[in-house]
């Protein structure tokens, strides 16, 4: 059985309804106002060196990353469309933190690695429409400086924690692995040469991360399955083009069980919304009646908790982190990313 029959058995065996109108699809008007409110709301929140950043002040480099992708959802570039002086400023901001290692951010960051994952994933999308001969020369620089800090990162056991295994500390965790092998598999595609045995090796750590009941642990070591690292290695396995492999149906199976698409969980820590920046990336690979029948519920959801100001605000971590992935969700299907076309 194909892995996108089965999703479908599966959504119908929970009682989803495959019936989705266009009123309650993508092609609602609300979905595109509603991220274009999001989007502009950004625009105010983004500092004059570029940077966006979450509360206190924290995870400037991903939150950076993270907003500038949205705005690439959009359909603006470095060069052109309504977003692109903040998508050039980002860009601008992003490559003045790379460090001569690789890193793209500082070492005294807070889980330096959710930004410089993030970062390899957003820059690799701009490098292929960068125009200026020598800016794109030196996005290049970065990138391939980034992949190599990227393998030099990883722990003896193929993932990556929340700091560099060189610098002496070899934990590893599910969520930045997941966030590494995205962003490699990004550059890869934007032509930055990619050692195969880093991919390799973190894909067989995800495989050791799945627990008997098929969801991925939150480390090697353990800690349960969670759904969100679930959502996020199904994912990864889809942007490498494995759709129908054993792992990939094994991870899709517990994440349609296990993930309630209406239903706000674990709100206040961003788990939800770290859930559906890469459930909603699987939808969509998986075409266009599963992406519908996804979308309506989710798009809904969404708009109905924006703010007056255009803002989402749930969540520890902040507004622009909400903000940043609700309107990449809404703005998915746009097909402007290579990374989350089908």
């Amino acid at each position: 059985m194909s892995i996108r029959l089965g999703l479908l058995i599966s959504f119908v065996a929970l009682g989803f309804d495959p019936r989705v109108t266009l009123a309650e699809s993508r092609k609602d008007p609300k979905v595109k106002l509603s991220a274009q409110r999001g989007l502009d709301w950004l625009v105010g929140e983004q500092h004059r060196q570029g940077f966006w950043e979450a509360n206190q002040g924290q995870y400037r480099v991903a939150m950076t990353a993270l907003a500038g992708n949205a705005m690439l959802c959009e359909g603006s570039t470095t060069t052109r469309g309504k977003y692109a002086k903040n998508i050039s400023d980002a860009v601008d901001y992003l490559m003045e933190t790379a460090q001569p290692n690789g890193l793209i951010g500082y070492k005294h960051d807070y889980h330096y690695t959710y930004g410089h994952g993030f970062s390899m994933l957003f820059l690799s999308q701009v490098f292929g429409e960068e125009e200026d001969a020598r800016r794109r020369e030196r996005l290049k620089e970065v990138l391939t400086q980034a992949v190599q800090f990227c393998g030099d990162a990883q722990t003896p056991d193929g993932g990556w924690g929340y700091v560099s295994a060189k610098d002496g500390n070899n934990f590893d965790e599910g969520s930045t692995c997941v966030t590494q092998v995205q962003g490699l598999r990004a550059c890869r595609n934007a032509g930055i040469p990619v050692p195969k045995e880093v991919v390799d090796r973190a894909i067989e750590y995800i495989r050791k991360c799945v627990a008997p009941d098929g969801g991925v642990q939150y480390s090697i070591r353990g800690g349960g399955s969670r759904p969100p690292i679930s959502a996020a290695a199904v994912a990864c396995l889809f942007n490498s083009g494995e759709y129908d492999n054993e792992l990939a149906q094994k991870l899709l199976k517990y994440c349609v069980q296990s993930i309630n698409n209406g239903e706000n969980q674990s709100q206040m820590f961003g788990h939800w919304h770290y859930t559906h920046l890469y459930y909603s990336q699987v939808h969509y690979r998986l075409g266009e009646k599963e992406w519908l029948k996804y979308f309506a519920p989710i798009s809904k959801q969404i708009i109905s908790q924006q703010s007056a100001n255009g803002s989402w605000k749930e969540g520890h971590v902040g507004p622009v982190y909400t903000t940043a992935i609700n309107a990449t969700i809404l703005l998915i299907d746009n097909g402007f990313l290579p990374i989350y076309q089908r």
